[in-house]
């Protein structure tokens, strides 16, 4: 597999289907879900979004930065597609996100690595933040559909 053929890019929109497949291949698909509803909305709400692609123009892998643009980021969502990984293909997706950060003047860039996945982020500058602890607000108590405390 020749990766010069692997073009990563900031993009405002990719096709749904292939950027579901990439989630499945992360095991982060939940399949009630309509990638076509989904995706747009996750693009839009996104600061920036990397998407690697093939000389075929098919997406092999992604990653995303949620900002306000003016002070911090997150990474999130960063995934190659298994028969990719290994080649630097997420190193190049991480690259042009945290430069496309920092160019915009953020600075202050974070993500919560799954666990043994902190070693790969420490080889392109990231270091494990002593003394914070990742945390997850719990499942909603309310119904999907609007209820809250009477």
């Amino acid at each position: 597999m020749n990766t010069q053929d692997i073009s990563v890019v900031i993009v405002t929109a990719w096709d749904a289907e292939e950027i579901a497949a990439l989630y499945r291949s992360a095991g982060w698909w939940d399949t009630d879900l309509d990638p076509e509803t989904v995706f747009p909305a996750l693009f839009r709400g996104s600061f920036a979004v990397a998407v690697a692609h093939d000389k075929n123009n098919r997406a092999v892998g992604m990653g995303r930065v949620i900002s306000d643009g003016v002070s911090d980021a997150y990474l999130q969502d960063v995934t190659v597609a298994p028969e990719y990984r290994g080649l630097g293909i997420g190193t190049r997706i991480i690259a042009l996100l945290v430069n496309t950060c920092l160019c915009a003047g953020v600075s202050w860039i974070a993500l919560v690595a799954e666990p043994g996945a902190h070693t790969f982020y420490e080889h392109l500058g990231f270091t494990v933040m002593k003394d914070h602890i990742a945390m997850k607000y719990k499942d909603s108590i309310y119904e999907m559909s609007g209820g809250g405390p009477e």
